[in-house]
């Protein structure tokens, strides 16, 4: 008799240690409303509208060089009109490199400061679960990882809190 309760006993134990604790969270949600994110795309709009400003100012500029160069043509000689044609040709595929060049930058500037947000995301998420005692913490997007999941198991909001919270904190 004793033996079984023994038997019993070590076999309750054994099933309560292997309670596992889950919960998911939704990363396009927790990723789009993260304060820091918000800040971030703020100030890549910015960034980007200064460029175009200094961009549309260029081609503008250029325009009314072609633009005097097409009044002005009529009466030039075809080795004068070669000339100045070679060399609006060769502005605009400047200001076309300058775009490019320009873009590119701010695309991998962007890139750089949205993967430190995402790690920074990973890991605040990461260090939550060891402190909750999760097993595991499933991420789910628009691809739908998780396609079910028990009510009360999305912990999105909390961690979303938490997070804006620290940027608060932080200020």
């Amino acid at each position: 008799m004793k033996k079984l309760i023994m038997v019993v006993l070590i076999a309750a134990g054994l099933t309560s240690c292997n309670e596992q604790k889950t919960a998911y969270v939704d990363t396009t949600k927790l990723i789009q409303e993260y304060k820091e994110m918000k800040d971030v795309e703020q100030e890549f709009t910015s960034k980007s509208d200064k460029v175009k400003v200094q961009l549309d100012s260029l081609a503008q500029s250029f325009q009314a060089e072609v633009k005097v160069y097409q009044e002005k043509m009529a009466g030039m000689s075809a080795a004068a009109r070669k000339e100045t044609e070679a060399g609006l040709m060769s502005k605009q595929q400047a200001i076309q490199q300058q775009q490019q060049m320009m873009g590119n930058q701010l695309r991998q500037e962007s890139d750089v400061v949205i993967d430190s947000i995402v790690t920074k995301v990973k890991d605040y998420v990461k260090d939550y679960g060891k402190k909750n005692n999760y097993t595991y913490i499933f991420g789910s997007n628009e691809s739908a990882n998780i396609m079910y999941a028990k009510e009360g198991l999305d912990i999105t909001e909390e961690i979303l809190e938490k997070l804006n919270a620290g940027i608060e904190e932080k200020k």
